[in-house]
């Protein structure tokens, strides 16, 4: 899949692996942690993630300004990485406060503003060069699949350092035990029995629970310090990340800069017009508005869509359904997928005998280990909501060799839909995933007629409804974020393609400030009302998109 590109693209998505880790451990954990930790409300809890995530992609306008003008996007970079890991240094400590927290929090989203937009705009203009400008659209597909492998391991990680603290604090972990920790400590009304009986069944030691009270303040510490220690793992992805950047970055250099003259390199970028420049600033900002609502809608995978797989979802699965939770299970039939691939092309393009040889050896070797790990799982197997989170970045993996296929093979047919079309397709995409919520949600009772405490297990759904969820909003995130920003490299001006790309990442930025509104709702209305507002937000921006495209796909033509 790498052929023909240049070297830069490997080394921008590795170097990329510690955000996109750190990234999904906070998707994954952050909202679970502060109520965990603080007992907040899933609004006031849903506020300070949407703020978090907003400042997150806000702040890419001061690193874009800052390399454009400054130091120059390589500097930027490293001063991105640097911050970054200082924050999740910070977030893990235990026994911090909300406000130095929350201080770490914007900690990362500092760095993390530094660094994303520039190493985008950093791959990006690696494209500049012609030889290298037809391969844009699968160069930025291929970067969003790599980023994603590190992602692919962080739910699990952060799942597993917590239950691992639990269990060296005596306890095991109980999702549903912290809410009524807080309860019990702020002095509310608890079912005394009923807590008395989690209590022992969390406790690892056979003696019973005797002090309720002790126990919920020994328990809130010990379970909200597994999350610490998770995001101190971030911190360290990140120093490899670092070390990652520093020791290949000569293979991003030709990327550091913009180029805006011909050369001998074959880099040409023509002089803009200024009714050219405009033109193509009212273009970026069109998918930027649109862009939006997608990912005010996407991001509920670490809000409500969190809420949901911890409340509504069963928590336990027996083993052909659990398989989709064990990331051990996961990557060796994927392998063994890969290896059976390789055959079958062997076979059918006359590839090279190594190929069949190494397809072989995977689809064997993998495909045992996997049939191996799969028969050692239990009958019944515990599901915790945090693992929901490796389902998005697993199937961005397994799925974009088969979209950047298809449209290969479209692009060769003279077919393949230009970067705005797809964008309208991804927003019609993703209002189905919603569709799926909508219809698993139909018989059951609203967050509020529960009072904030989760389901009982029989009103619970099967974890196929969120799987089939995450596949779904998974493939619309392939027909729109890899596009999007493969649109602002090309379309953005020359010397704005670093302002540019933070301006795309502000769009995410506004649609994050935005996911407050789904857990208020959560709190106030019936389920299938709140993915239907979803539903409405996502077909209304395709048809926007739809009936600016023509204006759009001219812009990108004479890019």
């Amino acid at each position: 899949m790498l052929k023909g590109h240049p070297k830069g693209l490997l080394v921008a998505f590795f170097a990329n692996m510690g955000e996109r880790f750190g990234f999904y451990t906070m998707m994954a954990i952050l909202v679970l942690f502060l109520q965990a930790k603080f007992g907040l409300s899933g609004t006031n809890a849903g506020w300070i993630y949407s703020t978090f995530y907003a400042a997150i992609y806000l702040l890419s306008v001061v690193g874009g300004i800052m390399a454009d003008r400054f130091i120059g996007m390589g500097k930027t970079i490293t001063l991105g990485i640097l911050i970054m890991g200082g924050g999740y240094l910070l977030v893990a400590i235990p026994g911090l406060g909300l406000i130095p927290v929350c201080i770490g929090l914007f900690t990362i989203a500092l760095g993390n503003g530094l660094f994303k937009g520039n190493l985008q705009a950093v791959v990006g203009n690696l494209y500049e060069d012609k030889k290298y400008a037809h391969l844009r659209d699968s160069a930025f597909s291929l970067f969003y699949m790599g980023i994603n492998i590190g992602a692919l391991f962080a739910p699990t990680a952060a799942l597993e350092i917590k239950d691992y603290i639990l269990k060296t604090q005596g306890y095991l972990s109980d999702n549903a035990l912290p809410k009524l920790c807080h309860t019990l400590i702020d002095g509310g009304s608890v079912d005394t029995a009923t807590f008395t009986e989690m209590a022992n069944k969390a406790t690892i030691s056979a003696e019973p629970v005797t002090d309720l009270t002790q126990f919920a303040n020994d328990y809130i510490n010990a379970f909200s310090t597994g999350y610490n220690y998770a995001f101190g793992f971030a911190a360290v992805m990140m120093a490899i990340s670092l070390v990652v950047y520093f020791a290949f970055n000569k293979y991003l250099k030709p990327g550091f800069e913009a180029f805006s003259t011909d050369n001998s390199d074959g880099h040409a970028v023509p002089e803009l017009s200024k009714a050219e420049v405009k033109e193509r600033l009212i273009a970026l900002g069109l998918v930027f508005g649109v862009c939006i609502f997608f990912w005010m809608s996407f991001h509920q995978n670490g809000l409500t869509l969190t809420f949901f797989a911890r409340d509504y979802t069963a928590t336990s699965a027996a083993a052909n359904t659990y398989f989709w939770f064990d990331i051990w299970i996961l990557l060796p039939f994927f392998g063994a997928a890969v290896g059976a691939y390789m055959i079958v092309n062997f076979l059918k393009n006359h590839t090279p005998a190594k190929d069949l040889i190494l397809g072989t050896a995977l689809l064997a070797g993998l495909g045992y280990l996997g049939y191996y790990q799969y028969m050692r799982l239990a009958p019944t197997n515990p599901v915790s909501p945090e693992t929901f989170l490796h389902l998005n970045p697993f199937f961005i993996v397994s799925l974009t060799p088969v979209v950047v296929g298809i449209f290969a093979a479209l692009n060769k047919r003279n077919m393949e839909p230009s970067a705005p079309r797809k964008i309208g397709y991804g927003m019609i995409i993703t209002a189905v995933g919603f569709a799926i919520l909508l219809a698993a949600s139909l018989n059951l009772d609203s967050p509020a007629t529960l009072n904030q405490v989760a389901a009982p297990e029989e009103m619970r759904v099967t974890p196929y409804w969120m799987i089939s969820v995450y596949f779904t909003l998974t493939i619309a995130e392939l027909f729109l974020s890899p596009m999007g920003i493969s649109f602002v490299s090309k379309v953005a001006p020359p010397n704005m393609k670093g302002t540019m790309q933070a301006g795309w990442l502000c769009a995410t930025a506004a649609g994050n400030a935005l996911l407050g509104i789904g857990s208020f709702l959560w709190e106030r209305i019936e389920l299938y009302y709140l993915w239907a507002f979803f539903i409405v937000c996502c077909i209304l921006s395709a048809i926007f998109i739809f009936s600016v495209m023509k204006r759009l796909e001219r812009v990108t033509k004479n890019a």
